[in-house]
């Protein structure tokens, strides 16, 4: 066991504060990761103040964690130490069903252990990123490339891959037309890879306010969703559309815009039930679907295609002692548009 400094949300929706935590030994397949960067993702937020249901507490939150390899155990085989490595959403899975065997582990019939609020195989609550160190077995760890700075490359593993999955799902790319709702941590990542990926970029936003940082991460157009005439103009005009928003939509207008065989599909998940005309989807043969992050290849996956086409999120770096502050105003909308945390500072 090892003893680290973390910050951690004593209980539900109470600041989070510095404590210690302890780390389980590095076992025969274990990697420990001196975490160098953790980014803050709204999904924490949603977790510490319950909004998702019932959490685990103490909590320290975090999954967007990039580091270095610090030491192997005896039966590693995929890293060795000094490596430039990663960490998403999930930290194990049973590793036998049929999803969890083609890759997809983040849809693992027993259910995923998630990296935190979750109850690892030692059956002990697992702890996230905003810590020093963590210990994380090597088939769920992935690899920085070298051309990737490692704050810029830590919201990746959250935001990068939750976008880059349903893109590469719905086949966006040359000749696609893509929309992305929502401008925030996920929208900005969902902007660049689909422009990378070749597609014709459209950003739904309540308003025109971060159009010039649309247009410069790679929107070919940016419309305000505030505005009526956007929903008559863009009538049957996607193949697909991304929703990144985590408050409740009008799912009926988004819909709308789709073309015929069209798919809208969700990434940010709101806290209360949403209501749907189910003529929204009849009329034009149209899906309301969702995605859940990347299996652990389709995020190193992610992960090279970025260092391939430079794409890094957009961050305000920020020390451990300003998380609270940071929580407050991702809830206003006031980050352009990841806070990482450097953790050096904990």
């Amino acid at each position: 066991m090892t003893t680290v400094a973390a910050y951690a949300a004593p209980a539900a929706k109470a600041p989070l504060e510095r404590t210690t935590i302890e780390r389980r030994a590095v076992g025969p397949h274990d990697v420990l990761i001196d975490i160098k960067y953790a980014g803050i993702c709204h999904s924490d937020i949603h977790q510490v103040n319950e909004g998702w249901g019932e959490s685990i507490f103490p909590m320290v939150p975090g999954h967007e964690i990039a580091g270095i390899v610090s030491e192997v155990g005896s039966q590693v085989t995929k890293f060795k130490v000094g490596d430039r490595v990663g960490v998403g959403c999930m930290v194990d899975s049973c590793r036998e069903c049929e999803y969890c065997l083609r890759g997809e582990e983040q849809f693992c019939v027993e259910g995923n252990i998630p990296t935190y609020n979750g109850i690892g195989r030692d059956g002990q609550p697992t702890y996230g990123g905003y810590s020093e160190k963590v210990v994380v077995d090597e088939a769920f760890v992935v690899r920085i490339p070298d051309s990737l700075p490692l704050d810029v490359a830590a919201p990746l593993l959250c935001a990068g891959i939750t976008t880059y999955s349903p893109l590469k799902h719905w086949n966006a790319g040359p000749g696609k037309k893509v929309a992305v709702v929502g401008l925030g941590g996920l929208g900005h990542m969902a902007v660049k890879l689909a422009h990378a990926m070749g597609a014709e970029v459209t950003v739904l936003s309540q308003s025109l306010r971060k159009k010039d940082d649309g247009l410069r991460l790679g929107a070919d157009h940016y419309y305000a969703t505030s505005d009526p005439k956007t929903f008559e103009e863009l009538a049957g005009t996607f193949d697909l559309i991304v929703s990144t928003v985590s408050a409740p939509m009008d799912f009926g207008a988004l819909l709308s815009l789709l073309k015929v065989d069209g798919a809208l599909v969700n990434v940010g998940v709101p806290e209360e039930p949403v209501s749907l005309n189910l003529f929204s989807v009849i009329g034009g043969r149209k899906s309301l679907a969702g995605s859940m992050i990347g299996g652990i290849a389709e995020t190193q996956e992610m992960l090279d295609f970025c260092a391939e086409h430079a794409i890094g999120a957009e961050i305000e770096l920020i020390r451990a002692d300003q998380i609270n502050e940071a929580y407050d105003r991702v809830l206003a909308s006031d980050v352009r548009y990841r806070f990482v945390i450097d953790t050096s500072t904990i």
